[in-house]
């Protein structure tokens, strides 16, 4: 995962959203240990407590759990809380937005459904 410090988007949200596409793809799987603060502090030098901050900020969704001693794990339910999160914010608002710039293109909602259909690599 390359973090970008150049990015609007501060650098403990860039690994925690790693760390959750991790989960959604399978690199992570349910119970498994997740990199400490210290090894994404090496690996990307940054300053562990930004790292901290990312990993903290998980276990405060409930997306990780902490193992006193041993470090951080992934949730049973990580997977369910980051799609239920992501499928009602995120996601629906970018519908939303493709769907306002439709508007403003004219296009049908045929033509919508065939350009997404198109980006997904289905059918046309």
């Amino acid at each position: 995962m390359p973090i970008n410090p150049e990015s609007g988007t501060p650098i403990y949200l860039q690994i925690a959203d790693w760390i959750e596409d991790g989960i959604l793809t399978g690199l992570f799987q349910e119970d498994e240990k997740v990199f400490s603060q210290y090894q994404l502090a090496e690996q990307y030098r940054i300053n562990p407590a930004t790292a901290a901050k990312g990993l903290s900020m998980l276990a405060d969704q409930g997306i990780l759990y902490k193992k006193r001693g041993l470090g951080m794990f992934v949730s049973p339910d990580a997977r369910k809380i980051i799609f239920t999160r992501r499928w009602n914010g995120v996601l629906q608002e970018k519908v939303r937005d493709a769907i306002t710039e439709a508007r403003l293109l004219g296009l049908t909602e045929v033509e919508l459904i065939t350009m997404i259909r198109e980006e997904m690599g289905g059918e046309k």
